[in-house]
């Protein structure tokens, strides 16, 4: 007998520490799963970096002043309201909440997009049940209704998976083609590569044909003509000033320079260049009689 109880003993003991082993193990699991599987977002609007499945949240702050003011402009439109909406109560109950879940990051692609009536949405989700939203139910209802509409025109993410590999990727540079004309594509289909061309449904992809240049104008043999034939040694080049120059007018008896400009003629006079010429002669007449009429008054005054 007393063996018997002994025994009922431990095994109750040993259920009960069972029972106290799941419950602690299945609660640090599934902590743990939940802080590795979320990723916070600084604001509500703009890009977001996490794992692909992760969960996507914002901070209560990031919207608390666009929960004012959908609050606010709710009262402003309806003022019996005034005493019973409060705005800034509001704002401060959403600050207060924390992290938001809002979205996640796609488990199979690049990157998505949260829009902006999803974070609405979270928001009014998490100011249910608040104070100060107002009495009746339905003023309630179109508070929150202003708050979301309000969150929504303002917010929006991008999400981008950071952990994200492109099908085919890793197999693109293990099993290239040959330099020959089959091969292995990046893919892993063989064949014929001449016959991949864009646009059919074969293999992975195409490749481009050869390019044709046969449009391009190049130099054939033997029908460059020398520099010496096209210029001969004996013959005048355009511009030669030594060369006559068509042109209008007599250009006889004058220099290559001068025919090159055209006909001129010289205006200046026939006569030599030391000749004293009559208004010379006239000035110096004057200059010396005004001369004389200085020095003598001069000398009456000294007289005097």
């Amino acid at each position: 007998m007393l063996v018997r109880k002994t025994w009922q003993t431990t095994r109750r003991a040993l259920t009960l520490t069972a029972i106290a082993a799941f419950v602690t193990g299945g609660a640090f699991l599934s902590a743990g799963t939940a802080s590795a599987a979320t990723t916070l977002a600084g604001t509500c609007s703009g890009s977001v970096n996490g794992s692909m499945g992760d969960t996507v949240a914002v901070q209560g702050t990031s919207v608390k002043e666009l929960v004012r003011k959908g609050a606010q402009d709710y009262v402003n439109t309806h003022l019996w309201t005034l005493a019973t909406v409060w705005p800034n109560s509001i704002a401060d109950t959403i600050a207060g909440k924390g992290a938001l879940a809002v979205g996640q990051v796609p488990a199979d692609a690049a990157g998505g997009t949260i829009a902006g009536s999803a974070i609405g949405g979270a928001t009014a989700t998490a100011l249910k049940g608040a104070d100060h939203l107002g009495v009746l139910d339905s003023t309630k209802a179109e508070v929150l209704t202003a708050i979301s509409s309000t969150v929504a025109k303002n917010c929006g993410l991008t999400t981008i998976a950071t952990n994200y590999v492109a099908p085919g990727a890793q197999n693109a540079g293990g099993t290239g083609g040959t330099q020959g004309g089959t091969g292995t594509t990046p893919g892993g289909a063989s064949g014929n590569l001449a016959n991949l061309i864009p646009g059919t449904s074969g293999g992975t992809g195409g490749s481009a044909p050869m390019r044709d240049y046969s449009g391009i104008p190049t130099a054939t043999a033997g029908t460059a003509v020398a520099p010496g034939v096209r210029y001969p040694a004996d013959g005048t080049l355009p511009g030669d000033v030594s060369a006559p120059q068509a042109g209008a007018g007599d250009q006889s008896g004058q220099s290559a320079a001068v025919r090159d400009a055209g006909n001129a003629q010289s205006l200046a006079s026939n006569s030599a260049s030391n000749d004293v010429q009559l208004p010379m002669l006239l000035a110096v007449i004057v200059l010396a009689g005004v001369t004389a009429g200085l020095v003598r008054t001069w000398v009456l005054r000294r007289a005097s």
